[in-house]
């Protein structure tokens, strides 16, 4: 027997077993106690806390996006509509690395720097777990692409959506401008929960101007999705509310007729009913493309547009501002009859220039010899006698050529249903003390006299103009909008020129239809087969000056700096439904150049589409009332 085992104590060492049972029963306990806790804890006390967790990633609330209102002519011809388009959006959370996302996602669809450059911009404002857009308008190729290659890139979608198209592309350009992707100034300023579904919104044009009828409210849907984030199911939905459709006073087929007619020439011609305001037509030429800008142009492109000499970014109808020209002339002479300065049978000599009292300068007559030894009014207003109107300002002064001009809607902004519109200049001699700084001269309201000088208008205001000599002194805010749903809308009537006599008007209007009937008519070359009456009235107005003893030769200048060409006339003469102003820019001559097209926009209106066959139904009633009487005189 060994030492050892003599010494084993058998007393001890049930005394240790039963220690250590004793200790592994206690930790034993304590740790399903702290189980018993913990689990206690996240299934009783914590409950609502980690249900709430729970449902926040499991359930999403997503906006909806509403339907964006539909625009169309008069006609129901579609001008603005809403096309299905897909888009590839991210979730950042629900990436492991943004970086190694977008790697991937460019091997399998390639993205230009600019998408990757938009996407980190609109990433930096977006709220969490929100869907941002990295490239828009992908294709089908793209999206097979990318199922095949989910697993790779989990937290990416494809998201089908609704964007604005413009099936007429250039031809409504200016006027209805277009939509694009909100900017961060805007993000400043619309509501943030009803765009919390829209991506674009209206930046120019009437979608800027209706941006509130057009956009709708915002709808939402309760959504169960799966750890990748992929909708499983929806729980709740709330549809949005679309925008509203609204329908324009303008004719497609006249706006076609009126851009075609500026032959891709520089200009504007602008077309409205003179006892309705209703615009009819309204181009500016050249033009472009707006659906190059619903979502996003590219920087090429864009390039293109703005370096382009001619300008077709620049609105022409509603930001260019021209000189009248010898257009403003029936309303001066009106204005001479008004104030009782003139007869219609007042004769003025005219030897080919005029001068004022004690004052050597000779304003020139555009035609060197005159129009003869003595002119009357008519005769002035048709042969477009400079003399005699520099003659008629300079007895009505100033202050009553603007007072007179301003109730024609000259000087200020027409009120048109559209954004960026220019107000043009009626200057009087506050207007030049406070823009100047100095007095006003005659010899200033010589110039305005013949619609020259500091005198501004835009297409638009000439338009405007035309309306109140054609509906004898009604001025009405032109309108684009002539319906909401099939609500109308009617063009607000801001003035009316009751105290001017009909005799006056008689007058005018008489003047006017011999520019187009007279022997000596500046647009006589109009009146060949015309069907009705038509009253109209030339102008050309001076880019640069020409030195005095000099004579214009538009051979010796740039083509910028020749002449522009203006024409303005409503018909029929004696029952006006149309009021037409045109503007070729360096077109030098208004009688043959801006004169035609006038008459084109206002056969396509009073006549019809030759392409049918046959007058619209409601033209050819039109033309039933007045022909045998107008067309006949």
């Amino acid at each position: 027997m060994t030492r050892r085992q003599q010494l084993k104590n058998t007393f001890y060492e049930r005394r240790v077993y039963r220690y250590r049972v004793t200790i592994s029963i206690l930790i034993l306990m304590t740790m399903t106690m702290i189980v018993i806790g913990r689990y206690s804890q996240l299934q009783i006390s914590d409950y609502e806390i980690y249900k709430t967790q729970s449902d926040r990633n499991r359930i999403q609330l997503l906006p909806i996006a509403p339907k964006r209102g539909l625009i169309f002519d008069r006609n129901g011809l579609l001008l603005a509509e809403n096309i299905p388009s897909y888009t590839l959006t991210v979730v950042k959370e629900r990436l492991k690395s943004l970086d190694d996302t977008l790697a991937i996602i460019n091997e399998i669809i390639p993205l230009s720097d600019d998408d990757i450059e938009q996407f980190r911009k609109r990433l930096s404002r977006r709220r969490p777990y929100e869907a941002v857009p990295l490239k828009f308008r992908v294709s089908e190729e793209d999206i097979g692409k990318l199922a095949v290659n989910r697993h790779r890139v989990p937290g990416v979608e494809i998201d089908a959506q609704l964007v604005r198209h413009y099936p007429q592309g250039e031809l409504f350009a200016h006027m209805l401008g277009y939509v694009g992707r909100i900017n961060e100034r805007e993000l400043d300023v619309i509501d943030p929960v009803n765009y919390s579904g829209t991506h674009h919104i209206g930046k120019i044009g009437l979608e800027k101007y209706y941006e509130e009828l057009l956009h709708g409210t915002v709808g939402y849907q309760n959504v169960e999705s799966n750890a990748h984030g992929r909708i499983l199911r929806v729980l709740e939905r709330h549809d949005p509310l679309p925008g509203g459709d609204i329908t324009l006073n303008v004719d497609a087929y006249v706006q076609r007729v009126a851009y075609e007619a500026l032959q891709g020439q520089r200009g504007a011609i602008v077309a409205m009913e003179p006892h309705t305001g209703a615009i009819i037509a309204m181009v500016s030429a050249p033009s472009y493309d707006t659906n190059l800008f619903v979502n996003g142009i590219s920087s090429l492109d864009y390039k293109g547009l703005q370096n382009d000499p001619n300008l077709p970014l620049f609105n022409r109808a509603l930001q260019g501002q021209y000189p009248p020209a010898s257009t403003i002339k029936p309303m001066w002479g009106l204005a001479g009859l008004h104030y009782g300065v003139i007869k219609p049978t007042t004769r003025i000599p005219d030897p080919g220039w005029f001068s004022l009292p004690d004052d050597s300068r000779r304003y020139r007559d555009w035609k060197r010899t005159g129009h003869g030894a003595t002119v009357d009014l008519e005769q002035a207003v048709v042969e477009s006698c400079d003399v005699y109107f520099y003659e008629l300002a300079y007895k009505l002064g100033i202050d009553r050529l603007h007072s007179f001009g301003t109730r024609f809607g000259l000087g200020d902004a027409t009120g048109i249903d559209n954004t960026n519109e220019r107000s043009g200049l009626m200057p009087s001699r506050a207007w030049k003390e406070k823009s100047r700084g100095s007095h006003w001269y005659p010899g200033e309201t010589i110039n305005v006299g013949i619609g020259q000088g500091f005198m501004l208008t835009t297409p638009l205001q000439l338009a405007v103009a035309t309306s109140v000599i054609a509906s004898r002194g009604d001025l009405y805010a032109p309108r684009l909008l002539s319906s909401v749903g099939d609500e109308p809308v009617v063009a607000p009537l801001m003035g009316q020129m009751e105290d001017v006599s009909d005799a006056h008007w008689d007058s005018i209007t008489r003047s006017m239809e011999q520019v187009i009937y007279g022997d000596r008519g500046t647009g006589r070359s109009l009146q060949a087969g015309l069907a009705y009456r038509l009253a109209g009235k030339s102008g050309t107005a001076q880019v640069v000056g020409i030195a005095a003893g000099e004579e214009y030769d538009s051979s010796t200048l740039r083509e910028r700096n020749r002449d522009h060409a203006l024409f303005i006339a409503f018909a029929p003469a004696r029952d006006p439904k149309i009021a037409v102003a045109v503007v070729f820019e360096n077109g030098e001559h208004g009688g043959s150049v801006a004169g035609p097209a006038a008459r084109k926009v206002i056969d396509a209106y009073l006549l019809g589409d030759p392409s049918l066959g046959t007058a619209h139904d409601s033209k050819g009633q039109l033309l039933d009332a007045v022909a045998g009487v107008d067309a006949s005189e």
